[in-house]
């Protein structure tokens, strides 16, 4: 499904407006507010992008199972970003993409985030901080597509990124959407 290695984390109508010059597809919708989706989905659908919505990150929206379905029935994402385990399993029922969100902040997290990864099977996982290394460690227990996000500012940490097996980023930071 992932034919680009940088996905825009677009979180203001500027950064959309510079996502649409760009040849990227895929754009991750997040920090917006319920009322504005239907506008934004519509534009995004308009200039032929595939809509990600990082569920947690917008305003008004319940972000449990009810908020999924609510986006998936209305606005048909291609997919979901988040960190609940029921969301996952109701994107699944779905036929919804879906990106499960893990935080990596000690061992403890880690060994939580690779249980969680090996019940609910995510589409692909988001590891947050971008830690290249990290991605070995989650390789050797499960075959899955691997995204960092998170604190990635210019191309060498990218770079790192590729280099170090990921599938790709999650950027916010425009001079990297290219």
């Amino acid at each position: 499904m992932f034919n680009q290695f940088v996905i825009p984390a677009i979180s203001s109508h500027q950064a959309m407006r510079h996502f649409f010059k760009t040849d990227l597809e895929i754009g991750l919708l997040m920090n917006f507010q319920l009322a504005q989706l239907d506008e934004l989905i519509s534009a995004m659908r308009a200039h032929q992008k595939k809509v990600f919505v990082h569920l947690e990150l917008i305003k008004g929206l319940s972000n449990d199972e009810f908020g999924a379905i609510y986006l998936i029935q209305n606005f048909q994402v291609d997919g979901i970003i988040t960190t609940k385990p029921r969301v996952i399993e109701l994107c699944k029922k779905r036929s919804t993409f879906s990106i499960m969100r893990f935080f990596l902040k000690d061992t403890l997290s880690l060994n939580q985030s690779l249980e969680m990864m090996k019940h609910y099977q995510p589409d692909a996982v988001e590891l947050l901080p971008a830690i290249p290394h990290m991605i070995d460690t989650v390789k050797t227990h499960h075959d899955i597509p691997i995204f960092l996000g998170g604190l990635i500012k210019n191309q060498a940490e990218v770079e790192d990124a590729k280099n170090g097996g990921a599938v790709g980023i999650t950027t916010s930071s425009e001079s990297l959407w290219h």
